[in-house]
């Protein structure tokens, strides 16, 4: 049996999708029938390394349809948790339904002494996100609201299997890993007084209203320790992109922060072919050189959506760690290198991933001139003979005849 709509549906009591997220976040106040639906979907599925819910939010329930990238495929999400390797505390912003986080915990250990902090705005993801924490049994908080205005509609806390609504704010501390899958391009407040906020004061430009990018970096990176580590799935926009972004990116080369940048495929995302990139960062780094990593090329090709297979996830790890060059895939860039493209990361300025085409032998080129000629001589005299067969009987009909064998050389 498989976790279809239908039986999802059947599951939590409704008729129809669109009142799942309602009807699961009334079971999940209460601890018994919170359970008993954990039991009912344990004995469907017993796999807990991936989110279980994503084809039916996607289709059923994605908030951000004209972006197509709700949920982050788990190749994708294998790639960041391994980048990221073995922490304590774990910050996902724009968690969705927990698909990065889920990814992070199982590469953690499953373990249930890591503490695992999410941040989701979508009314209708939160239910799901809740339940994919509690049923594997995760220590987490979720802050239901939007991290980049800091405007908080609820707060819960996870624990033994159990939710606990808190009535407070959260001040969210410091954490190992940052992971997170934002919206691309989405449109956010921007207002002036946030130049004053702590996150993004030391970059001197808010990222612009119709481009929330780099908020959602600035956002990530304020929260993450010293000694930790973040990994962000963005467009590939913010690699080269001018004005305001430019002036953000410039100050996080300056300053080190941009460890790594890794290029994804194209069509990883359900809906979209639009191609992505992986930016690691870190802080105190005692070196502003950039592993650039050109994975574009290497992929799984599906129909209609391509995938990374393991082989593929194992080449970008290794490389990222081993931080060498690669022949038409990696470059470990120098401060001075990225310096002089104008501390524009648009991954072909680092990584030459042209091909020559051979040299053409001539005289391999004139024998198959020689043969087409061949072919064309034998075509036109069964065209003739064809046309001496034909009974005609106008005048005009046998001059278009002569014309053409004429034009043969057969007139």
């Amino acid at each position: 049996m498989k976790l279809t709509t239908e039986k999802i549906n059947e599951l939590l009591g409704v008729d129809d999708a669109y009142k799942a997220p309602e009807a699961l976040m009334n079971i999940l106040k209460n601890k018994d029938t919170a359970r008993n639906l954990f039991s009912s979907f344990l004995a469907i599925e017993t796999d807990l390394s991936f989110d279980w819910f994503h084809e039916y939010f996607q289709e059923e329930h994605a908030d951000r349809k004209q972006k197509k990238q709700d949920f982050t495929p788990n190749s994708v999400g294998k790639v960041l948790s391994l980048i990221l390797g073995h922490s304590e505390s774990t910050l996902d912003v724009a968690a969705g339904t927990g698909g990065l986080t889920i990814k992070k915990w199982w590469n953690d250990g499953q373990s249930t002494n890591n503490e695992y902090l999410c941040e989701e705005l979508s009314d209708r993801a939160v239910p799901f996100l809740l339940f994919n924490l509690m049923i594997r049994g995760m220590k987490a908080q979720v802050i239901h609201g939007d991290s980049l205005n800091g405007v908080t509609k609820k707060v819960y806390k996870i624990s033994d299997y159990e939710l606990t609504e808190i009535n407070e704010k959260l001040a969210i501390e410091k954490v190992d890993a940052v992971i997170s899958n934002p919206p691309y391009s989405a449109k956010w407040d921007a207002s002036p007084t946030l130049l004053d906020d702590p996150r993004f004061s030391h970059y001197e430009k808010l990222a612009p209203k119709t481009k929330a990018d780099f908020a959602f970096l600035l956002h990530g990176y304020y929260h993450l320790k010293d000694s930790g580590t973040m990994a962000i799935v963005l467009p590939h926009g913010v690699l080269f992109r001018g004005a305001a972004e430019g002036v953000i990116r410039k100050k996080l080369l300056e300053d080190g922060s941009i460890d790594a940048v890794i290029g994804l495929p194209a069509n990883l995302f359900f809906g979209t072919s639009i191609p992505t990139v992986v930016i690691v960062l870190k802080k105190n780094r005692q070196t502003r050189d950039v592993i650039f990593i050109d994975s574009s090329k290497e992929f799984d090709k599906g129909k209609n959506q391509n995938s990374l297979s393991d082989d593929h996830i194992n080449k970008i790890i290794n490389t990222y760690k081993e931080r060498k060059d690669i022949e038409k895939y990696a470059n470990l860039a120098s401060y001075d290198e990225i310096t002089e493209n104008d501390f524009n990361l648009n991954i072909p300025r680092f990584v030459d991933t042209f091909e020559e085409e051979e040299p053409i032998n001539p005289f391999d080129l004139l024998e198959d001139i020689r043969k087409t000629n061949e072919e064309l001589a034998k075509t036109e005299k069964e065209l003739v003979s064809m046309l001496d067969e034909l009974v005609v009987d106008t005048d005009e009909s046998r001059a278009l005849i002569q014309a053409t064998k004429e034009v043969f050389g057969n007139g």
